[in-house]
């Protein structure tokens, strides 16, 4: 008997709110832009930021391992988040974790190095608009301050009582990138989109 597990669409975590995302953005009037990103390719990698491995698996990834402390590091479709002085999330296009999981283990050799496919526990939020940090500083205890977290930051931290990581691009408009546990995608986006309610035309 064919396996038909195979053939069902992969639903992602977020797409019944695609719409409510997409009407908030209009009402707004670009002040807060709101889309999921799904399937994005997360792999988890923790190996000894001094040891050959760093630059083997750098090289491997075109890219070098952000080395200071909640920063990113991007080339082409490739970002790499620096979550621990041990401790990188590399993040790809869908569909891609299986080839970097293979690459990185492919590059590490013989030294010892973790690497996990995470993809399938997070979605990824794009919170942007002119009004995208004053609606995460609502529910975020960082300081989202451009002078405090700007682009090119990165930081695991908590909004509205979920755990995120939290991400500053750099290119105009690109905003954040908010990466949340698919259990709580869905209380992350209701949370999300009351409170992006007072920068809505008529409220």
């Amino acid at each position: 008997m064919a396996d038909t597990a195979l053939s069902v669409p992969r639903r992602s975590p977020l797409a019944g709110a695609a719409d409510r995302l997409a009407a908030v953005t209009r009402a707004s009037g670009g002040e807060v832009r709101l889309a999921e990103l799904p399937f994005l390719a997360q792999v988890n990698v923790r190996l000894d930021a001094k040891g050959a491995a760093a630059d083997t698996v750098g090289l491997a990834l075109g890219l070098s391992l952000p080395l200071e402390p909640n920063t990113v590091v991007r080339a082409g479709e490739l970002t790499v988040l620096w979550l621990g002085p041990d401790e990188w999330l590399v993040v790809g296009a869908p569909a891609t974790e299986r080839d970097l999981e293979q690459r990185i283990r492919a590059a590490a050799g013989d030294d010892h190095v973790s690497v996990t496919d995470v993809s399938a526990q997070r979605t990824t939020l794009l919170v942007s608009g002119a009004r995208a940090r004053d609606l995460l500083a609502n529910g975020c205890p960082l300081d989202l301050h451009p002078r405090a977290f700007g682009p090119g930051r990165c930081a695991q931290t908590m909004l509205a009582r979920a755990q995120v990581v939290v991400v500053a691009w750099d290119e105009p408009g690109a905003g954040f990138w908010v990466l949340v546990r698919s259990s709580f995608a869905g209380y992350l986006t209701d949370w999300l989109l009351d409170a992006a309610g007072e920068y809505v035309a008529g409220d």
